[in-house]
């Protein structure tokens, strides 16, 4: 850990990598997609409630722990995490890349409370180029690479390769929410692969009677593209990962189709729901 002088959390807003709240909220919730199982719940706790310190400058905060188990404390009615469950945390988190600690220390050298930098997001073991294999041709990104999109590290060190930073994602269709190209653009940065892979989402909803269900369509779609990340993240080949994740899709509108269903009173239980789930 660097230390560096205390002050206020705006002398700090050099340190955030991020341009937005939202930006800086999408890299934490694919941060906590792939390794919310190495944390407690009650250090989750603690990650998300220091991430909610961290808005004012995005991805930026000093609190100190006190106050930050105070707020934990009243929000859960006393019934908070301890200073070792959060100190864990921190061990746990900043040891994944999730953020960065420094040490701050005030004009008389005393020790002051640290800075949280949160990072972006970035996949450090990309699947091998043979395992992101599609099923049409045109839609195999170039890159397996993260995208980096850090406008801050472009211009500090005045990188002007456009290859290693595609934008490809930019292009994608207006009809495609936001929410998931902000996903999938740091997994398969070529615009024509996120389009397929909603195209794919489209028709599944079709099929399980959800294509008018909008908040759903983007809520099945975000957990079935963290659930394929999560299988390109692991050891496990995936040959086709369109049509993995299409395979996905259909099983969690079916589980919802048949929930609706039983709510409606059509059936006594959501038929086969056990079966439609990982």
């Amino acid at each position: 850990m660097m230390t560096i002088r205390s002050g206020v959390i705006e002398n700090f807003e050099g340190y955030s990598q991020f341009i937005s709240l939202e930006e800086f909220n999408t890299h934490l919730e694919m941060w906590l997609s792939l390794h919310k199982h190495d944390f407690t719940k009650g250090e989750v706790v603690g990650l998300k409630r220091l991430a909610r310190f961290a808005a004012k400058i995005p991805g930026v905060s000093n609190a100190k722990i006190g106050t930050v188990l105070k707020a934990i404390h009243e929000e859960y009615n006393e019934l908070g995490i301890s200073r070792s469950t959060f100190k864990r945390m921190i061990m746990k988190a900043s040891g994944l890349g999730i953020f960065t600690v420094h040490e701050t220390e005030r004009k008389n050298g005393s020790q002051s409370s640290n800075l949280y930098v949160f990072n972006r997001f970035h996949q450090n073991e990309p699947p091998k180029r043979e395992i992101l294999n599609h099923h049409n041709k045109t839609i195999i990104p170039s890159k397996t690479n993260i995208i980096k999109n850090n406008k801050r590290e472009d211009m500090a060190t005045g990188s002007t390769n456009f290859e290693e930073a595609p934008e490809d994602h930019l292009f994608v269709s207006d009809r495609i929410p936001k929410p998931f190209v902000q996903l999938a653009k740091y997994f398969f940065p070529d615009a024509k692969a996120i389009e397929e892979f909603w195209r794919m989402t489209i028709i599944s909803a079709y099929k399980n009677n959800q294509e008018t269900n909008q908040d759903a369509m983007l809520a099945v779609s975000l957990d079935s593209f963290k659930q394929l990340v999560r299988k390109l993240k692991s050891m496990v080949a995936v040959k086709n990962p369109i049509a993995y994740y299409t395979g996905i899709l259909n099983k969690k509108f079916q589980e919802l189709y048949f929930s609706q269903l039983f709510e409606m009173g059509f059936c006594t239980r959501p038929e086969n729901a056990d079966m439609l789930m990982e």
